[in-house]
């Protein structure tokens, strides 16, 4: 019996799992890399105990879509409360490139793939993504001891030696639940916005709509976050606090410049932060959410302080323009316009949507004596939460209004592309 010759591509075989291990391995170590160095500048190096790789594996749990818990301890007369909500953007997308490149490396250059193909492809990243994510959950715990001064806890632990601690450690069934839908929606992503990716026969008519709108929308976002690291660099190097600048591009750039995309287009947050905690930079975010009340952050509230801030509007217009351009560009020349303005529309709104979810931050601290209010100033609460429909709402009007105009300034710049081709002539 004949037998059919296996891709070199194919799933399922001891070569999907040298390449699923490659990806993880890869995209762990490149995670690790710019979290260290972010926890470096901004001091985490000087942490007692031995904790740093402790921390570093915290951040890096969290930036693979686990759950990092803040605990408190003040011992049987004082009280203690932490909470932590943060995705460390800087450390998911370097991560997500990486795992992403090195999955769809292996099956690039061509349309079609047989779905078993892609599965078996899949499931041994999945699998290992969520050894190797279990493994850094475990190693994600750790204590440490608060200076509380001249506070009466202070007074109070010294007499019974009971001094307030804080620490975190990572909560592994939740970890595990949220880091599978991290890698299975970064799967999906990859696929979506890849040009050269096969797809299974079923879709790929629809790889016109989806493709085009999908790939220009993450161009979109790569670029804010280019653009974020050219003025972070401009600012280190000529402002000051350098240390903490580069701390905040190697941690958390993403979180800042897509808030200013959504922020551009005419999106709203609402938050507050008060305390001696706050929101590292820039300041003038800070400033707008100071105070025990919700504040909605705006461009016009912004601008009230720093009228630089309707730049952002200015930024957001040309950029997504230019995706528009880009998406009708990789479109088949037969897709009209208002197919084009509904494509980029749904696009940029799901990637808002993605925006909202992952940028938001709900971060809490406090001490209390006999469950009697904040002492010596350690409290500290920071919150910053989308205002949703209308994001996403003018997500989907910028986007539809960037995708027909778009569509109309890329005539002369259309290429043909697969779709367009002529079918070739069989020889005779």
């Amino acid at each position: 019996m004949s037998q059919t010759p296996r891709s070199p591509s194919s799933g399922g075989s001891a070569g999907a799992w040298r390449d699923a291990l490659v990806a993880v391995v890869a995209a762990f170590a490149v995670m690790t890399a710019v979290a260290s160095a972010g926890l470096a500048c901004a001091g985490a190096g000087d942490l007692p105990g031995g904790a740093f790789p402790r921390v570093v594996a915290a951040v890096v749990v969290m930036a693979a879509g686990g759950s990092v818990e803040v605990t408190g301890s003040a011992g049987s007369l004082a009280g203690a409360d932490a909470s932590l909500s943060v995705l460390p953007l800087s450390v998911s997308l370097a991560g997500a490139l990486m795992a992403g490149y090195c999955f769809l490396r292996p099956l690039h250059n061509r349309a079609v793939a047989r779905p078993r193909e892609l599965i078996g492809r899949a499931v041994p990243l999945i699998l290992l993504w969520l050894l190797a994510l279990t493994g850094a959950a475990l190693l994600a715990r750790q204590t440490f001891g608060i200076s509380t001064g001249d506070s009466p806890i202070g007074v109070i632990g010294e007499l019974l030696d009971s001094s307030p601690t804080v620490g975190f450690r990572a909560d592994l069934p939740v970890t595990l639940f949220f880091g599978l839908l991290w890698i299975l929606g970064l799967l999906l992503v990859a696929l979506l916005v890849s040009r050269r990716a096969p797809l299974p026969t079923g879709l790929v008519r629809f790889h016109a709509a989806v493709r085009p709108a999908a790939f220009a929308t993450v161009v979109l976002l790569l670029a804010y976050v280019v653009l974020g690291i050219g003025v972070g660099v401009v600012v280190a190097a000529t402002q000051g606090h350098a240390a903490q600048t580069l701390a905040v591009i190697l941690l958390g750039l993403p979180n800042l410049v897509w808030l200013a995309l959504t922020l551009g287009f005419g999106g709203a947050w609402e938050g507050k932060v008060e305390g001696p905690f706050g929101l590292p930079m820039p300041q003038l975010l800070d400033q707008v959410l100071r105070g025990s009340d919700l504040s909605t952050v705006d461009v016009a509230a912004l601008a009230e302080r720093d009228s630089r801030a309707w730049w952002l509007v200015v930024v957001a217009a040309v950029l997504l323009l230019g995706t528009g351009v880009l998406a009708a560009v990789w479109s088949p020349a037969h897709v009209r316009p208002w197919k084009h303005a509904l494509h980029l529309g749904v696009a940029l709104a799901l990637a808002t949507l993605m925006i909202c979810l992952l940028a938001r931050i709900q971060a809490q601290f406090g001490l209390s004596l006999l469950g009697i209010g904040d002492v010596g100033g350690l409290g500290g609460t920071v919150e910053l939460n989308p205002v949703l429909w209308r994001t996403v709402g003018l997500a989907l009007l910028w986007g539809a209004v960037a995708g027909f105009l778009g569509s109309l300034l890329a005539r002369p710049l259309h290429h043909r592309g697969p779709e367009d081709e002529p079918a070739p002539v069989p020889h005779s």
